[in-house]
């Protein structure tokens, strides 16, 4: 359980490092933007945000359980970092360098991480994987409203 609880933590540092660039922009910058009627009120992004996060530690714990010894294992948990670490740099990209654009790369390249994640993970545990499908789903919907957003302005 507490190889559990560590995963899930490490998911929602990442989430954290994220804040750090995403908190100081929402106010100001964001605040300016012209966004889609889609768009979502701001207050739902953190709520959202934790429950993935714990979803991913969950998952990633999953997969380890399945015995971290295993090459495929450490296969799919080093692809799954590597997702965690896009995740947290779409908010430096969007948020800490203020681009619309880099922004909208960054999370392409998160999506084709995020389903990488999920294929390696279907291999090991399906559960696994299909704990990453709200995740999957959330970034699909923020990556349109990038679009939308960038379009936008």
């Amino acid at each position: 359980m507490l190889i559990a609880a560590l995963f899930i933590f490490v998911c929602l540092m990442a989430g954290v490092v994220g804040s750090f660039f995403t908190m100081q922009s929402i106010p100001t910058w964001y605040a300016g933007l012209n966004k889609p009627a889609f768009n979502p009120p701001n207050w739902v992004f953190g709520p959202v945000w934790t429950g993935l996060y714990v979803l991913m530690g969950i998952s990633a714990y999953l997969v380890y359980s399945k015995g971290a010894k295993k090459k495929e294992v450490r296969t799919a948990l080093m692809v799954f970092s590597a997702q965690l670490l896009l995740n947290a740099v779409w908010s430096i990209l969007f948020f800490g360098l203020q681009s619309l654009l880099y922004g909208l790369v960054g999370i392409v390249a998160l999506w084709l991480s995020i389903a990488a994640t999920m294929w390696r993970f279907y291999g090991i545990s399906r559960e696994a994987a299909w704990l990453l499908a709200p995740y999957m789903l959330w970034v699909s919907f923020a990556g349109v409203l990038n679009y939308f957003i960038w379009t936008l302005n």
